[in-house]
């Protein structure tokens, strides 16, 4: 093992020793100087995922989030310095701890924190007018295909994240019910969860994937109410173009 990589290795993992060869300026031994840096690299990375995930901090405590953060930043330290993305993957690593097993959907909540984030940074885009729509006959609106503003993210999950998320953020009810779609939207500069009606998931899912309109309506059951669906996406200029 090079001196660097020994150096970078036991920055996060304090089980390994301090790095031989270590002087500071004055040539003098620095292991006690690599400790406190070694510290400080760690809660600066631990501060940086309770700032990216507050939903996670707000669901189990600030406490036990510190252990999972540490546990994570050891196992997948940054890759990069742009450090608005990192921690992309921890709801992963939290679904696979046998200690949160009992709170099932703490990982997909998780994942709206990460689609805020992402839906923050994406590019910037401009919402069609409600005229293009309008102005289109029954056979053509049928066969247009949609396309969405890339700060656009839907999430799907058995649990009702959008309620947890929000109980957990904003207060209000208990959470309640199952399966819940959530899309992130991004209006102009702040992104914003909003939970979707009966049958909207699947319609929006389809019309990601280049489905027509016609056949995307035809994935969404009996209680689909497309109304309020487009009203959704164009008060927040969530779609950028059509294709005819």
């Amino acid at each position: 093992m090079t001196n660097q990589t020994a150096f970078h290795s036991g920055l996060l993992n304090p089980a390994l020793p301090i790095p031989e060869g270590l002087e500071d300026g004055r040539s003098q031994p620095a292991g006690r100087r690599y400790g406190v840096y070694r510290n400080n690299v760690t809660v600066s990375l631990r501060e940086a995922l309770a700032e990216g995930f507050p939903s996670l901090v707000g669901l189990i405590g600030r406490e036990n989030f510190d252990h999972v953060a540490r546990a994570y930043l050891r196992q997948s330290p940054p890759t990069s310095p742009l450090m608005m993305h990192y921690g992309a993957e921890l709801p992963e690593f939290v679904a696979s701890l046998e200690q949160l097993k009992h709170l099932p959907y703490l990982a997909d909540v998780g994942r709206i924190d990460v689609a805020m984030r992402r839906s923050y940074h994406a590019a910037d885009s401009s919402g069609i007018d409600v005229k293009e729509l309008q102005v289109l006959d029954e056979a053509t609106l049928l066969s247009t295909t949609f396309c969405f503003a890339p700060s656009m993210i839907l999430l799907r999950s058995p649990w009702p994240i959008g309620s947890i998320w929000h109980y957990t953020m904003r207060g209000g009810d208990k959470p309640s019910g199952t399966a819940q779609d959530v899309v992130i939207l991004r209006a102009e500069y702040d992104p914003e969860p909003f939970i979707l009606g009966p049958g909207a998931g699947d319609v929006l899912h389809a019309l990601q994937n280049g489905v027509a309109f016609g056949a995307a309506l035809e994935a969404s059951g009996d209680d689909f109410d497309l109304e309020p669906l487009l009203n959704l996406l164009m008060t927040n200029n969530a779609i950028s173009h059509l294709k005819h």
